[in-house]
């Protein structure tokens, strides 16, 4: 919201207080001032001045030497090239001496071997925006209206020395999108008087409702609109004076009912809209929702496909305006017009919002009722407009107002302590200070003979609906640096991570010092993404938004590995062809096809690894990420959270994982084995179509490791007696997994194993088709003594017999 100083002085007293005084304060009372620009861009010594006459150029085809008056007695000769100079103007005129934008300073010259005295200016010129001119204006000198007066500062007559406050409004101060609403703040902040605008409207004998009529349908999406009748208007330029204050707005003037319309607009914050009466089918205005497939063409000439959530305005049967959007061509306010029809009216916000967002126009009407206007506003604003369009373009108002209300708004009554207003803002107020503070804002209110505040609060402030609002009220206007600092006092707490928060914690710790780098990706995607890896998210159904960005972003996610392919892709196009990513976030799952209910958020932890884990050096060839590489890092994350025991893993052949090089991951629960998740190398066909080298992937449901994991060490106490180690080699069916073998030696050794390990794969033609060759390492102790070399003789021939009659296998020779 753009706010002149100059404007904003009309409806209460700024003497003594400066543009930049104002914005200070207003900054230091809630409302942000971005900036305070001035209008005047270094314009000084320009007059109004008269063209008196217009001849050609003796030596120039383009220029003109024109006689100028500009109030000094004396004319001057001005040598001009601008195509619309001409004689019987009153024009904008830099004489001798004068200083334009750019400290461009005019000095006696000679055009052509011919003397100017001076030079005409255009808009630009001065340092004005010329797109906020009127059309007929954007090009060429500036011409001003006749009854100028020569010799007049431009300063004054374009208002140009005035500063602009830029406010930068929170969502919840949309009040301030009106320079009233402005006026009342600071009004408030001050202790100033605020000055309301005339209202009154000498009515015709004519009356209204034999003109017009108004009918609403759409009593939910309209609850008040009202109109009044206009006659005989003639459609002109709009003073200087209304076009100044637009153009300081940053609004384009365009004609005077329109430029009304729009200054009462910014004045009320409450949008109007003029219809040519005489184009309106029998006076008749019927708001409805649009049908389906119904079309307009808009006031920008562009044919607007209709949907039944859209709130139109109709004659009866055609659409005429997009209601608190933008009006129809059909309906129009022309230079013919001489009738018209002034809406006023409430429309719902989120109505007016999905129409403009859907079809892209936005303006500063729809902006307004987004928010939602001051219902109490509706008519005074209207009675403005009247009134202006009556003075501006000798209009007669007929008598009466036609409208429709289905509901009103009362002001809110909220009740507050003094003693709770103080003991939130740690202050000492007296009653008679709050007092003063709700009468500087203008609420009304009643006090108890404890104190206690029934304060009434105008409809202006809408956000207001909490005692803990008024409260906030009373501490900015008390002033946020008058509000003393106090310490913290209470019982003292100690805070902690829950066990969830510090689980994701050493997981993260434990992935960055194994040299992975975290990244976090929407949790926004395609519906095509959801479609990867579907045995990773148990048949969920993705979540679809009501308002998606874009069809890329038009799901919540159901997995993380998609993303983290997006992302290695990513950097692989940016030449970083080796990546080690990890990602700890949520995804949202949900069993229905129309979601009625919220869907499960649930925790999920996935990592990706592709290309080479070492670079290549001068006596060391690179090296890439292979299946262990990813399984060791679930083996890590394992141990941190003391579940080595429960982890075990066993084929799998999952969608989009390599068929031969994948493992589900099972958690031994309470309740049973539990699969979280799985390792393995993306399927081969994906790798080439996303152009990546071996990638190897991880994704692992967090919920039952945070029931399982555990932080507490168990200590054991040192070995003193001896071990002995045995080594075996076995031939087995190369179906048979190494993992089984070292089941079966530790349920037959039993406690006198202390570890068993693999050490060696073998397979080739001696050993024939179909077989392979496992070695196992078995390490041998007692606790309490030294074991004897039968004893461990004896039973690691146990356990050859078991592996012999378990799995067939041979000792290889």
């Amino acid at each position: 919201m753009n706010v002149s100083y100059q404007w904003l002085n009309e409806y209460i007293e700024l003497d003594g207080l400066t543009a930049g005084e104002l914005a200070e304060r207003m900054t230091r009372g809630g409302i942000e001032i971005d900036v305070v620009e001035s209008r005047n861009k270094g314009v000084s010594g320009v007059v109004v001045g008269y063209v008196k006459s217009k001849e050609k150029h003796p030596d120039a085809d383009k220029l003109n030497v024109c006689k100028v008056d500009v109030g000094t007695g004396e004319e001057l000769q001005i040598v001009c090239g601008a195509k619309n100079v001409d004689a019987g103007q009153k024009v904008p005129v830099a004489v001798i001496g004068a200083v334009l934008p750019g400290d461009f300073k005019i000095k006696r010259a000679k055009l052509r071997g011919v003397e100017s005295q001076g030079m005409i200016c255009s808009a630009k010129e001065l340092g004005l925006n010329d797109k906020l001119l009127p059309k007929d204006q954007q090009e060429g000198i500036l011409v001003l209206p006749a009854a100028t007066a020569i010799g007049t500062s431009i300063n004054a007559v374009l208002g140009i020395d005035d500063e602009v406050l830029e406010l930068d409004l929170t969502p919840n101060r949309s009040d301030c999108l009106s320079m009233l609403s402005v006026a009342y703040e600071v009004g408030a902040l001050t202790g100033r008087e605020v000055k309301l605008p005339s209202t009154s409207v000498h009515d015709a004998s004519q009356k209204t409702e034999g003109l017009v009529s108004v009918e609403v349908i759409a009593t939910e999406q309209c609850p008040h609109y009202s109109a009044r009748y206009i006659k005989d208007v003639k459609i002109g330029p709009s003073p200087q004076w209304l076009q100044n204050r637009l153009m300081a707005a940053g609004i384009r003037p365009i004609s005077n009912v329109v430029d009304v319309t729009n200054f009462v607009m910014l004045e009320y914050g409450q949008p109007l809209h003029a219809f040519d009466a005489d184009r309106v089918k029998d006076g008749r205005i019927v708001v409805r929702m649009a049908k389906d497939g119904e079309t307009m063409l808009t006031l920008d000439d562009q044919e607007r496909r209709l949907e039944p959530h859209m709130l139109v305005i109709t004659d009866g049967n055609e659409p005429i305006a997009l209601a608190g959007v933008m009006g129809g061509a059909s309906s129009e306010v022309t230079e013919g017009t001489v009738n018209i029809i002034l809406e006023s009216a409430r429309f719902d916000g989120g109505t007016v919002r999905k129409t403009s967002r859907q079809l892209g126009l936005r303006s500063e009407s729809s902006i307004r009722f987004e928010k939602e206007v001051d219902p109490s506003r509706v008519i005074p604003a209207l009675n403005r407009a009247a009134a202006l369009i009556a003075e501006l373009a000798d209009g007669l108002v007929t008598d009466g107002i036609v409208e429709s209300v289905s509901q009103s708004v009362e002001p809110a009554k909220i009740s507050v302590s003094l003693q709770k207003i103080n003991g939130y803002l740690g202050t000492e107020l007296s009653s008679l200070e709050v007092r003063t503070i709700f009468g500087r804002l203008q609420f009304s209110y009643e006090v108890s003979t404890e104190d206690e505040f029934q304060v009434e609060v105008p409809t202006r402030r809408a956000e207001i609906t909490r005692d803990v609002d008024l409260i906030e009220e009373v501490a900015r206007l008390y002033g946020y640096d008058n509000i003393p600092t106090t310490l913290i006092h209470g019982d003292v707490i100690q805070g902690s991570l829950t066990k969830p928060q510090a689980i994701r914690r050493e997981l993260r710790k434990r992935l960055t010092d194994s040299g992975l780098h975290e990244v976090i990706n929407y949790s926004f995607t395609s519906p095509a993404r959801t479609e990867l890896f579907p045995s990773l998210t148990e048949e969920a159904r993705p979540v679809r938004l009501a308002m998606p960005m874009s069809e890329e972003r038009s799901v919540l996610r159901t997995g993380l590995l998609a993303q983290l392919l997006e992302t290695a892709l990513y950097n692989r196009n940016r030449k970083n062809e080796s990546a080690a990513l990890f990602e700890i976030g949520s995804v949202f799952h949900t069993d229905e096809e129309v979601l009625t209910r919220l869907p499960q958020e649930k925790h999920r932890f996935a990592a990706l690894l592709t290309g080479n884990r070492t670079a290549s050096s001068w006596n060391t060839k690179a090296t890439a990420y292979d299946f262990y590489d990813a399984k060791g890092i679930v083996e890590t994350l394992a141990e941190s959270l003391g579940l080595s025991d429960k982890i075990s893993y066993a084929p799998a052949q999952p969608p989009h994982f390599h068929p031969g090089r994948t493992a589900s991951i099972t958690l031994e629960t309470p309740a049973g084995p539990s699969v979280i998740g799985y390792i393995g190398q993306l399927h081969p066909g994906l790798q080439v179509e996303w152009e990546l080298a071996d990638t190897y992937l991880i994704e692992l449901s967090l919920g039952a490791i945070y029931e399982e994991a555990s932080f507490d060490i168990e200590y054991k106490t040192l070995p003193k007696y001896p071990a002995m180690e045995r080594d075996i080699a076995v031939v087995v069916d190369t179906e048979v997994a190494a993992g089984s073998l070292t089941d079966k030696a530790w349920s037959t050794a039993g406690e006198l194993l202390e570890s068993v390990r693999v050490f060696d794969v073998y397979t080739g033609e001696r050993l024939g088709a179909g077989k392979k060759s496992v070695a196992l390492s078995l390490v041998y102790r007692h606790a309490e003594r030294t074991l004897t070399d039968e004893e461990v003789t004896s039973l690691h021939g146990q356990v050859v017999q078991n592996l012999e009659q378990s799995f067939g296998a041979e000792l290889r020779k």
